[in-house]
This record gives C-alpha cells, structure tokens and sequence, in this order.
C-alpha cells in the first residue's frame, strides 16, 4: 500500500478545523442540526461500529475505500435544486442507496457506483445495537471519512444528525453530476450549484489520488488529446483499446493507487491525469497555482479537503422535505 500522508502533522490541524467550520462557515440552519456529538446517548458505539465495518471491507478490498468515497459524493449531489428556493431540499440524505427512484441507474452511477452491500452491512450491525435512530445518510458520511483515514488521508469530526429522503431522482441525478468530460467552466459552476467554492472543487478532484475509473470514461483522453504525457498515453493504451473493453479499469495515480496522497495533483503537474475532467484543473486555468501548491504541500492538500469535505456533507435536505430514518436503506419505510 502506499504511503500515507504525515498524520501526525495533518490530524490535530484537520479535526480543529471541522470543528470550526461547523460553528462558523457553514452557518444556517440545517448546519446548526448537525453535531459530531448527536448520537452519543442514543447510539454511542456508531463510529466504532462504521470504522469496523470499513476497516472490514478495506481489508478485503483497497478499492472500496475509493467507491464508497465517490457514493459520498454521488449522493450530496444529487437533489441540490437552488440554494435560494425554500421549496428546494439538498442532497446528502442517503438517496442514492434507495433500489427505486433510479438514481442507481442514472447514466454516472450504472454499472460504476459500488459498494451498497458495505453500507448494508454496517446498517445491519447498527441497527443490531441501536434499533431505528442512524439515519443511512450519516452512516455513508462516518463511512466516507473511514474510507479516506483508513488508506492513509486525514481523519476529521463528521457532523452527524441527517435524515434519509423517502425519494430519489435518476433526471438529478443525470444533470447534477459533473462528467469526466467537463470543462473546468463546467466543473467550477457544477460545483457553484451546490455552494462549493472552485477551490473546494479542486480539493475535492483530490479523491481520485484514490480508485480506478473506466476505459470508456478516458478513452477520448489518451488517444485523441494533446494535454496528456505521451508515455502515460502508450501506458493506458496498452489496457483501454480504440474500441471494446469499455470497463476495463485503470488507476487514477500509477504510482500509489490506493494510497490517499497528494500524488493525483502532481501527476496532473506532468499531464498525467487520466480523466479530461481531471487536467482541467491544470492546463492553463484559474486552478494552476492552486494544483502546483497541492502537489507539494500535502498538508495544504489535506486541509483543504476536508474543509471541502465537511461544507459538502452539509447540504440538507431542507423544512418541509419528507425525510425518515430508515430501517433498510434500499427502501423507504
């Protein structure tokens, strides 16, 4: 596995800081329902129960830590209307987990969203010691943050309190998720949507020093563009052919594909990013400075994430939403 960032520098910094944008920057309402802290009596032993549960799955399988990531944000995606409509409701609600209302089928997340049976069997174990009080969208946060701890990033307080939508969307589904073929205009106004800076954009880009993605998604990329290394291009040809092996897989970093590093920005520095998407953020636009600092200051690249981490886990649905707790999380209640 590859080697992890300098934890013992990173933690303490990173955990302060969840606390304080919980109480400053991400003022508002529905921030205010959420604390670290909301199950302490009414189901204490939930971090260690999610934290065994990922651990499990890691053990397994280093690459689910990177799928279940990518489900995280798959689903606070996902339901985020506008920001300034009260009628509106906001994604992070445990939608995309529901078997009905599509969202598994929607053109981003057929056949490349995985790991529902991890978050199935963590439910199970918490519904075993505290009957019908976590919500599924809070356990695919603490399992989120376990994902990225576990295979080496930063650790930090995930504020806790969400409520499960009854619904899902595949139609927002299919609009709200950026492709792998999008712009860095695209990028920085899909991410705009949803109250994420173009810096908190770029930090969270930073997931995919983790996981695999498919050769139909990168396909255009190494034979057909000019941003690209030539050898990394000849690499990835040699598995993703002109035509056929669609979801053959190849890793977003060569170097430490399971090893939560800073790496993904420099080997966008080298134009060795594998989506289109992902050299956006270095070929000439407004994100350059900030690739090029994150590439060489891990801590930097850490913090930032999980600031941007925590911003996006706070998109709630808002007053008036019809939400639950529920028991399983493939279907309502």
């Amino acid at each position: 596995m590859a080697t992890p960032l300098a934890r013992s520098s990173t933690t303490a910094v990173v955990v302060a800081l969840a606390a304080f944008l919980l109480a400053v920057a991400l003022g508002g309402a529905e921030a205010q329902q959420l604390s670290p802290n909301f199950y302490s009596r009414t189901c204490p032993n939930l971090a260690t129960i999610v934290r065994q549960g990922m651990a499990s799955a890691v053990q397994n399988e280093k690459r689910m830590g990177a799928s279940i990531l990518r489900m995280f944000f798959h689903d606070c995606f996902v339901n985020v209307i506008k920001r300034s409509d009260p009628a509106s409701y906001y994604g992070c609600d445990g939608s995309i987990l529901l078997d009905a209302g599509g969202e598994k089928s929607a053109g981003p997340n057929a056949n490349s969203v995985r790991g529902f049976e991890v978050i199935d069997a963590i439910k199970t174990q918490v519904e075993a010691s505290c009957k019908a009080t976590v919500s599924c969208a809070d356990i695919l946060a603490l399992a989120a943050r376990d994902a990225v701890s576990l295979l080496g990033g930063p650790t930090w307080s995930v504020p806790l309190g969400r409520k499960d939508s009854r619904t899902g969307s595949q139609s927002l589904a299919n609009s709200n998720l950026p492709g792998p073929g999008s712009s860095l205009a695209t990028l920085i106004r899909m991410f705009g949507n949803q109250g994420l800076s173009a810096r908190d954009m770029t930090a969270l880009s930073g997931a995919h020093t983790i996981g695999r993605s498919q050769c139909q998604f990168f396909r255009t990329r190494i034979y057909t563009e000019t941003s690209i290394n030539g050898s990394f291009a000849a690499l990835r040809q040699r598995t993703c052919p002109r035509s056929g092996g669609d979801s053959n897989l190849a890793p977003f970093d060569v170097q430490t594909p399971d090893g939560f590093d800073n790496a993904y920005y420099q080997n966008l520095v080298q134009q060795k990013g594998l989506l289109h998407s992902d050299q956006e953020l270095f070929n000439g636009g407004s994100q350059d400075a900030l690739v090029r600092q994150y590439s060489s200051n891990p801590s930097q690249f850490s913090s930032d994430f999980v600031t941007a981490m925590v911003k996006m886990g706070n998109l709630l649905p808002s007053a008036g939403t019809q939400t639950e707790v529920r028991l399983n999380c493939r279907k309502a209640n």
